[in-house]
C-alpha cells in the first residue's frame, strides 16, 4: 500500500486563505503537522492503534516538513515506509487538488475561511462515499475498499 499527501490553499472571497494539508491511500507545513496528520490517519483508518497493522508507503514531496529526521524517526516507528520522494505522489496529489477544487470549492459558498472549514467534512465524505474515480473503475473509494475487502474476506 502507498499513502501521499500534499498541501493546497483556498482562497475565500474576503481575501482568507484556508490551507489544507491531506493523506490519499496510494511549503508551509511543519514536521509536527505531518506527524499529526499520520497519526490522524493511522487513527481514522485502523482505529486506536499503537501503530500500522502492515507496512505503508508514505509518499511525499520533497518538502522539509517531511524530510525532517523527527518525521521520518515518527513515521518509521508507526511503520510507515518513511515519507520519501516519489515523482508520482506528487501527480496523485495534484489530480486529487484538481477533481476537489472542481467539484467542491468553486461550486460553494467560499465567504470565509470558518464557512470553508464548515463544508470541508461534508465535502470530503462526499469525496470518499459517492463521488466514482475513474482509477477506481468509476467506483468511490468506499466503494472500491469493500469490494476489496470482500474479495479478500474482509469484514467490511
Amino acid at each position: 500500500m502507498r499513502w501521499c499527501s500534499d498541501v493546497f490553499e483556498i482562497l475565500c472571497y474576503n481575501g482568507e486563505k484556508a490551507k489544507l494539508i491531506f493523506p490519499i491511500n496510494t511549503c508551509g507545513i511543519t514536521s509536527e503537522l505531518v506527524k499529526d496528520l499520520m497519526a490522524e490517519s493511522i487513527e481514522y483508518r485502523f482505529g486506536k492503534v499503537y501503530r500500522l497493522p502492515h507496512r505503508i508507503q508514505w509518499l511525499s514531496d520533497n518538502a522539509p516538513s517531511y524530510t525532517a529526521k523527527d518525521t521520518i524517526a515518527f513515521a518509521r516507528m508507526m511503520r510507515f515506509e518513511a515519507p520519501y520522494y516519489s515523482p508520482e505522489s506528487n501527480g496523485m496529489a495534484e489530480a486529487f487538488i484538481k477533481t476537489f477544487k472542481r467539484d467542491y470549492v468553486y461550486m460553494h459558498d467560499l465567504s470565509s475561511v470558518k464557512t470553508v472549514m464548515e463544508l470541508l467534512p461534508l465535502w470530503f465524505e462526499d469525496y470518499n462515499i459517492n463521488h466514482p474515480h475513474k482509477g477506481l473503475k468509476m467506483m468511490s473509494p468506499r466503494e472500491y475498499r469493500n469490494m476489496q475487502n470482500k474479495l479478500e474476506g474482509c469484514p467490511v
